[in-house]
């Protein structure tokens, strides 16, 4: 079945259990996910600046005079209605109310329309979704690791950082989260945002990046005259990360949810002598149309996916293990690699094969 024909029959379930005539999407990620486009000018605002919009019969973008034509001609797939407001006359939801069916829901606030979650419309992945994961991924990693490996101690966070954006803005991907961390902050902060500092001892960096709609994270780490310990914490977290890949495929087989994969989290953790450092930090989870369509939380309730991309990011004081892999009833496959880079094989908590995981490169 093709991506269009997949997400139709979603919606047209949708629309049928909600006794609606029409739904619409106008955050990026979404639009994306419906339309195969970009609706994306300013990338600080949450709502594009076209509305897609779907009532069981076809597909119907609503935008202004400045983007249509762009929209037409560069975005939006052949079978799309147009409809166009003058920029000065309407703004997007009341655009929206003026040409859709009612009742309807929305992604955004559109009046009198009700609230659509879209997280769960947008999984599994279609075989499109997982063929523009791969091309990202790898696209992804060979930046990211070319980057890094070129990096030296006395490099600034910052000039890391802009060398990661310059490359992927260069392929096509969008990075909006970049985070370049020398070793004494990434000991102090999970969240080392980039700064001005030197790169020092040892260095994470940590992106997630974004191409038609899918994200992608991954985490490398790279030592100049790194501490003892840190390639000890970074094999545990990358057992954690494997305990968490393989709960994901077993309880994706049996229907589970996310608490379900965090109770395998948890106990890696435990298991690897690093009891209750999950508090310290997120673990990831789903990623595809956001950078995590759930968290793997202890009571989280989201559906658990098979085929399904995941990115989990467990850090161990000072260390972190992430890449996003897609998830199989058949198989874990890496998606975020090139070959090129330091691997350990190591066996996760429980049941599930070994896995190779990227390791400190050492330099």
């Amino acid at each position: 079945m093709s991506h269009t024909d997949a997400v139709r029959e979603r919606l047209d379930a949708y629309l049928a259990d909600n006794d609606l005539e029409a739904v619409w999407f106008a955050r990026p990620p979404s639009f994306a996910w419906l339309t195969g486009g970009d609706n994306v000018v300013d990338r600080a605002a949450d709502v594009g600046v076209a509305a897609a919009g779907y009532d069981g019969d076809g597909l119907t973008v609503v935008t202004d005079n400045i983007e249509a034509g762009r929209l037409v001609d560069e975005e939006l797939p052949e079978d799309a209605t147009v409809e166009t407001v003058r920029w000065h006359e309407s703004d997007l939801p009341e655009a929206v109310a003026q040409f859709s069916p009612t009742p309807a829901a929305a992604d955004f606030d559109a009046p009198g329309f009700e609230s659509v979650d879209p997280t769960e419309l947008r999984q599994p992945l279609t075989d499109a979704d997982i063929e523009r994961f791969r091309s990202l991924g790898a696209d992804t990693a060979e930046v990211v690791e070319n980057v890094v490996r070129e990096a030296s101690a006395d490099d600034e966070e910052r000039e890391v950082g802009g060398r990661l954006r310059d490359r992927l803005f260069a392929r096509g991907i969008d990075s909006p989260v970049v985070l370049v961390g020398s070793g004494e902050r990434t000991r102090k902060y999970r969240h080392y945002t980039t700064r001005d500092g030197e790169l020092g001892d040892y260095a994470l960096v940590s992106v997630t990046a974004v191409r038609d709609g899918l994200h992608a994270s991954i985490t490398r780490s790279v030592a100049f005259d790194a501490p003892e310990w840190l390639d000890d914490r970074t094999e545990a977290a990358m057992r954690v990360e494997a305990s968490a890949l393989a709960a994901t495929q077993r309880v994706g087989r049996d229907g589970g949810v996310a608490g379900d994969v965090f109770d395998a989290v948890e106990d890696a953790y435990a298991e690897v002598g690093y009891e209750g450092e999950w508090r310290n930090h997120h673990q990831g989870g789903a990623a595809a149309y956001a950078g995590r369509e759930w968290f793997a939380t202890p009571d989280s309730t989201a559906s658990v996916h098979l085929p399904m991309t995941y990115a989990y990011n467990p850090t161990v004081q000072g260390a972190k293990s992430e890449d996003t892999h897609l998830v199989t009833d058949d198989g874990i496959e890496l998606l975020t690699g090139t070959g090129d880079w330091p691997t350990e094989t190591v066996a996760p908590v429980g049941d599930g094969p070994e896995m190779d995981r990227h390791a400190v490169l050492h330099r």
